[in-house]
């Protein structure tokens, strides 16, 4: 028996609907991430079970300044391999401004919005990247007032927002899960976090610990700092960078840079490391380090050794600029303050001297008269 014209018709209609819902599905649906923070081994981590380095004071970059932390632009320092960026942020007149202690007279690293603009354009060249800021709200700044700085640059709607805090190490959701949903940006605030009016921006210290800072002894511990959690549960990171003093005030050891971010070695990064894993069972999450080229990649060889994948860039890092390690006064009232150059990358040590101008002298002596009123924050 011949089938009717409109049973053909209709059956026709039904293979052209069902072929057109799947080929909507195929088109709406996302491939899953094969390659998380560049390794595969990576993509079914969690999180909380992942090492990343982290630049101290990301946004506080130059050279012959006692209150600079990097050498790199922010830019360079996510394409060699930062994974979280810290920075300090303080009101200046309503504006969110990145300085070191102090805005006038010290260092300022400009806006938060032209900063945040920088790691949104990053982001958006690299999707399967996982990427966290911490931010230190040192004039407490209501979270309210961030929000609408990420909205502006388009960061909240990549950034994680967890559904309650704080989250055990444990309970965080997988790289790849969070590539694939495009939420892969993880925003601490050291104070003032309020997931109830900004769900993204979580409060550090319930969910993270921190070892000691601002440290002036080579060898590194492992103690918990400062928390307002459980620390047998939580994320922890550790403060891995070395200070000397000028004028009774921290600032980075720049001499020893090498042998602080080594592999291995005492004062090491692999040294710390090693300390916190024998003291509380696990590696840390997160590695604060100054100068981080200073080694040659020896940070990321750290953290690759911790995460169990293969260090191997496709491109060298950047190289140390000439930066300067420590000041001395030896230039005279309006004259110029000169220091002795750091060790290079290959470890000698130049004997040439770099000189400061009159005009930088007085604006870190300016921002030292602050002891008078109270102690800097060099964080």
């Amino acid at each position: 028996m011949r089938p009717s014209l409109l049973a053909l018709s209709t059956f026709a209609a039904t293979v052209s609907a069902t072929g057109l819902a799947l080929t909507q599905a195929t088109t709406t649906l996302k491939p899953r991430a094969t390659v998380c923070n560049g390794h595969a081994e990576l993509c079914d981590r969690s999180f909380g079970s992942v090492s990343f380095v982290g630049a101290h004071n990301s946004y506080a970059i130059g050279v012959n300044n006692a209150a600079v932390n990097q050498g790199q632009s922010v830019m360079q320092q996510l394409n060699d391999g930062i994974r979280m960026l810290q920075m300090q942020a303080h009101n200046e007149n309503g504006v969110i401004r990145l300085c070191h202690s102090l805005c006038q007279g010290l260092l300022d690293g400009g806006s938060l919005e032209d900063y945040l603009k920088i790691v949104k354009q990053w982001m958006d060249a690299n999707p399967n990247e996982v990427l966290s800021l911490l931010i230190v709200n040192i004039d407490n700044v209501p979270a309210t007032a961030y929000d609408p700085i990420f909205k502006s640059v388009g960061l909240d709607t990549m950034s994680f927002a967890p559904p309650s805090s704080p989250i055990p190490a444990s309970g965080w959701p997988t790289l790849g899960s969070m590539i694939d949903s495009g939420k892969r940006l993880v925003t601490f605030l050291d104070n003032a976090a309020d997931l109830t009016a900004v769900p993204y921006l979580i409060d550090e210290f319930t969910n993270i610990w921190e070892t000691e800072f601002n440290v002036l002894d080579p060898a590194f511990d492992c103690n918990v700092n400062r928390t307002k959690g459980d620390p047998a549960t939580q994320m922890y990171l550790i403060n891995h960078f070395l200070d000397t003093l000028l004028f009774g005030q921290p600032i980075p050891f720049i001499a020893k840079l090498n042998d602080t971010n080594a592999a291995s070695g005492p004062g090491s990064l692999g040294a710390h490391v090693d300390t916190c894993v024998a003291d509380h069972g696990r590696p840390p999450n997160f590695m604060l380090v100054d100068f981080y080229e200073f080694g040659g990649g020896s940070v990321f060889q750290v953290a690759a050794t911790i995460n169990g994948v293969t260090y191997n860039p496709s491109t060298p890092i950047a190289k140390p600029l000439p930066t300067d390690a420590v000041l001395t006064t030896t230039g005279g009232t309006g004259g110029s303050v000169t220091a002795p150059t750091a060790k290079t990358s290959t470890g000698s040590a130049p004997s040439q001297f770099t000189s400061f101008s009159a005009n930088q002298f007085y604006a870190i002596l300016a921002a030292l008269l602050s002891i008078f009123i109270g102690p800097l924050t060099l964080l």
